[in-house]
């Protein structure tokens, strides 16, 4: 069964529901996962999505905030949800595809601006989230699975535009990268995105404080598209849609896509 799946932090869905539509329209994805909806599950825009196809919907919402919704073409069913670190926020949600593979939608929480856990709550309770990330695929791990998601995270140096000058910045700290490559490596996901593209910068996110975002190129690699390794072999054509951060009135990350043949 072949289908294409992309995330994307929205940045309010209800604010953005027509970028959504034209992602819809002009790629067609299978599956979108989606990221910082904030608003409540009966909130959706659904009455928008629904005519472009997508009719299969599974999310977590909350007023004003976090959010995480899988809007599909495909039948899928709720899989449940689990609230890392006990934040009661709407940060996962998964569905389960006719197939059996299971999809996982993660909104990490950002972290705040002091990568310091003592001093900054925010730093801390990002390091739990991924901390219990990680001991639920030791648990238990995870086979035919996928997971996306705004991980907050941009793991190697050619996910940032300076290495150096990120390494005291929150989402690209060494503590917060081998906080997500503990969890990476306890579940064996393969990060589907580098492993097509290895080289090279790559960035998902322009922070809306550039005065020319495009110009600046001050990217990171947040969002991402990783599997296990029993289906990683059956992912391709992955890509990042760069010229969606200058669209009008944008979020400032834009679409990761894969496309799968399960």
């Amino acid at each position: 069964m072949p289908f294409t799946l992309a995330t994307w932090n929205i940045n309010s869905v209800r604010l953005r529901a027509p970028l959504v539509a034209r992602l819809m329209e002009e790629q067609a994805p299978d599956i979108l996962c989606l990221q910082e909806c904030k608003c409540p599950v009966e909130k959706l825009p659904l009455e928008v999505f629904a005519p472009l196809g997508y009719t299969h919907v599974v999310a977590r919402g909350q007023k004003g905030y976090n959010g995480v919704a899988i809007l599909s073409k495909l039948p899928l069913e709720d899989a449940g949800s689990v609230d890392f670190a006990g934040l009661g926020q709407a940060r996962h949600v998964a569905a389960r595809l006719e197939n059996g593979v299971l999809l996982h939608n993660f909104y990490v929480p950002a972290g705040g601006d002091v990568p310091d856990r003592a001093v900054n709550e925010k730093f801390a309770q990002k390091l739990d989230f991924l901390t219990e990330m990680r001991d639920a695929f030791r648990t238990s791990r995870p086979e035919r699975s996928i997971l996306v998601g705004d991980l907050n995270i941009a793991p190697g140096e050619d996910d940032v535009w300076s290495h150096k000058q990120l390494l005291k910045i929150v989402s690209h700290t060494p503590v917060e990268v081998d906080h997500l490559a503990a969890a990476q490596e306890a579940g064996g996901w393969v990060d589907v995105t580098r492993a097509h593209i290895p080289e090279g910068k790559l960035y998902s996110w322009w922070s809306y404080r550039a005065r020319d975002w495009d110009a600046a190129d001050k990217g990171r690699r947040l969002d991402h598209v990783w599997a296990t390794p029993d289906i990683a072999d059956a992912a391709e054509d992955s890509r990042i849609l760069r010229p969606v951060r200058g669209w009008d009135q944008p979020s400032d990350h834009v679409p990761v896509l894969a496309r799968f043949d399960l």
